[in-house]
C-alpha cells in the first residue's frame, strides 16, 4: 500500500512539474518587450559617440550632445513607439554587456549582425551598408594599394567590432592592435604604433575630411552580404522590439531619410569642427573636474571608514570577523579596479538600476577601503605593545586605549602612506569612464572626438591632473608638518 501511495505521489508530481514548465514556456512565448517601454515611456539606447558620421558629440553651448546618423535612427524609433529616447554612452565592447544585462533596451552603434553576435543578440534588418577602408598616413599613401599592402604591417581595428574581424580573417599576417575608441586609433596611426586603420568608408572620410595628415584607401575586402552592413541590437527574445524597430527601418528607407541624416551629421561636424581650440572647450574639461573630485572626495570618506573598520576585524580576536576581513581584503586587492567598475555596473545591474555615477563610487571607495585597511593596520601594529599594556594599567578601557593612546600614534605613522592613496585615488577615478561616467577621461575623450585632435587634448588633461595632485600632496604635507610639530611641542 505503501508503495502504490509513493507511485501516485511521483507521477502527480511528474505531472505537475509538466504542467509548470508548460506555464513558463508560454510566459516566455509572450514578449512583452515592446509594452515595458512604451510602459515606462522611455526607450534608453546604449552608444559608443566616438564613431562619426553615425554617433558622435558636440559642443551644444557647452554641453555634450550626442548626434549622428544613428541617433536620428533612434529618435525615428523612439516617436513612432510614441515615448522619450534617452542615450548611454559606454565603451563600444560594453554595449552588448550592457543589453544582457538591461542597462539599455537596444543598441545602435554602426553594428554589424555577426553570426557570434546573433547567438546572444536579436537583430534588427540592415538599415544601412558601406565599404571598408583604410585610414593610412597620407605621407605614407602610395606605399599601400589595398589589405594586401600591409603584410608584416600592424593595424588598428576597435576591440569587438567587425573591422577587427576581417582584419583577423584576411589581413592574418598583419599584427592588430585593438583599442576601444577610434580617436585612439587615430592618435596611434599618427604616431606610427600602426600602419592603417580599418574602418568603414563613411567613418573614414570623416575623419581623412577632418585631418589633412590622413589619406584613405580601398581595403578591398571580401564581405558576406548578410553580415556587411548595420543594424540595431535587442535583447535575446525581444520580439516585439525587434518588430516595431523593423517597421521604422523600413518607414526610413521608403521616405529616403538617410542621406538627409548623412547630411545633417556633416553640418554639425562642421560646426563642431569651426573652432577647435582647447580654451573653446574649457567648459568640458571643467565639468571632468567636478566629476573627478566629486568621485574621489566620495570615496575617500566611505574607503576610510571602511578601512578603519576592516583593519578593526583583522586586528581583533573574533575569527569569523577576522577571516571575513582578509577575505575581502585579499579579494579586492587581487582583481582590477577596472573589472570591479563593470561587476557594480553591469554585474549588480540584474538586480539593481545602479547608475553609473553612483557605481563609479561604490566601486572605487570598495576598492579604496581594501588598501585603506591594510595601511590603518600596519600604522596600529607599528606602536609598541607596551604602550598599549601601560595604558591598560592606568584603568584605560580597550576602546579607550585604542582611541586616546594607539590611533593618534599610528596616525600621524600611516599619514604619508594615507595621502599617497588618497592622491592615487584622483588617478584611479578615470576608470569610471569605461561606464560612461564624465569624469576628466571621458571628456577629454569627448574634446578629442570633437576636435579630431589627439594630442593637445591630453596635455590638457595631464596638467589638470598634475595640478590637481600637486595641490593635494601641498595640503597633506602642510598637515604632516603639523603633526610633527605637536608632537615635537609635546
Amino acid at each position: 500500500m505503501k508503495k502504490k501511495w509513493m507511485r501516485w505521489l511521483t507521477a502527480l508530481l511528474v505531472l505537475l512539474s509538466f504542467l509548470g514548465f508548460s506555464g513558463i514556456n508560454h510566459v516566455q512565448a509572450a514578449d512583452d518587450s515592446l509594452q515595458k517601454v512604451k510602459d515606462k515611456g522611455v526607450l534608453v539606447m546604449g552608444t559608443s559617440p566616438d564613431y562619426p558620421p553615425y554617433e558622435f558629440l558636440v559642443n551644444d553651448g557647452g554641453k555634450n550632445t550626442t548626434v549622428g546618423i544613428d541617433i536620428s535612427i533612434a529618435k525615428q524609433i523612439a516617436k513612432d513607439m510614441g515615448v522619450k529616447l534617452q542615450i548611454k554612452s559606454m565603451d563600444f565592447d560594453s554595449l552588448l554587456v550592457g543589453l544582457q544585462t538591461g542597462k539599455v533596451d537596444m543598441v545602435i552603434s554602426a553594428m554589424t549582425p555577426t553570426r557570434e553576435r546573433k547567438q546572444s543578440v536579436d537583430f534588427s534588418e540592415l538599415y544601412y551598408t558601406a565599404e571598408q577602408s583604410i585610414i593610412v598616413n597620407k605621407a605614407d599613401a602610395k606605399l599601400y594599394k589595398d589589405k594586401d599592402s600591409f603584410v608584416g604591417k600592424k593595424i588598428g581595428v576597435q576591440t569587438g567590432s567587425l573591422q577587427a574581424d576581417l582584419a583577423k580573417e584576411q589581413m592574418s599576417s598583419s599584427p592588430q592592435l585593438g583599442l576601444a575608441k577610434y580617436t585612439d586609433l587615430v592618435l596611434a596611426l599618427k604616431s606610427h604604433k600602426v600602419e592603417g586603420i580599418v574602418a568603414e568608408e563613411p567613418v573614414a572620410l570623416t575623419y581623412v575630411q577632418h585631418d589633412p595628415d590622413l589619406a584613405l584607401i580601398n581595403g578591398k575586402f571580401t564581405l558576406d552580404p548578410s553580415e556587411n552592413g548595420q543594424a540595431i541590437g535587442f535583447a535575446k527574445g525581444a520580439t516585439t522590439l525587434v518588430a516595431a524597430a523593423n517597421k521604422s527601418i523600413d518607414k526610413i528607407k521608403k521616405q529616403g531619410l538617410i542621406k538627409q541624416y548623412m547630411t545633417e551629421a556633416a553640418d554639425k561636424m562642421t560646426t563642431n569642427t569651426t573652432d577647435t581650440s582647447m580654451i573653446h572647450y574649457w567648459k568640458y574639461f571643467a565639468k571632468g573636474i567636478g566629476y573627478t573630485l566629486l568621485i574621489t572626495a566620495i570615496s575617500v570618506v566611505i574607503g576610510v571608514i571602511l578601512g578603519t573598520l576592516l583593519a578593526l576585524m583583522r586586528l581583533g580576536k573574533n575569527k569569523l570577523l577576522h577571516a571575513l576581513a582578509v577575505a575581502y581584503i585579499e579579494f579586492v586587492r587581487g582583481t582590477p579596479l577596472m573589472i570591479q567598475v563593470m561587476f557594480v555596473y553591469f554585474g549588480l545591474g540584474i538586480f539593481l538600476d545602479i547608475p553609473a555615477l553612483l557605481a563609479g563610487i561604490i566601486a572605487v571607495a570598495l576598492n579604496s577601503g581594501a588598501y585603506v585597511a591594510e595601511i590603518i593596520r600596519s600604522g596600529i601594529e607599528s606602536i609598541p605593545v607596551g604602550q598599549t599594556e601601560a595604558a591598560r594599567s592606568l584603568g584605560l578601557s580597550q576602546k579607550q586605549t585604542m582611541q586616546s593612546v594607539v590611533f593618534p600614534q599610528a596616525l600621524k605613522n600611516i599619514w604619508p602612506a594615507l595621502g599617497n592613496e588618497f592622491i592615487s585615488l584622483i588617478k584611479e577615478s578615470s576608470i569610471a569612464s569605461i561606464i560612461g561616467v564624465t569624469d576628466l577621461i571621458y571628456q577629454l575623450k569627448v574634446v578629442q572626438t570633437a576636435t579630431y585632435k589627439g594630442v593637445q587634448p591630453i596635455i590638457v588633461a595631464m596638467v589638470i591632473y598634475f595640478v590637481l595632485t600637486f595641490g593635494l600632496s601641498k595640503i597633506l604635507g602642510y598637515f604632516e608638518k603639523r603633526m610633527k610639530h605637536d608632537e615635537a611641542t609635546h
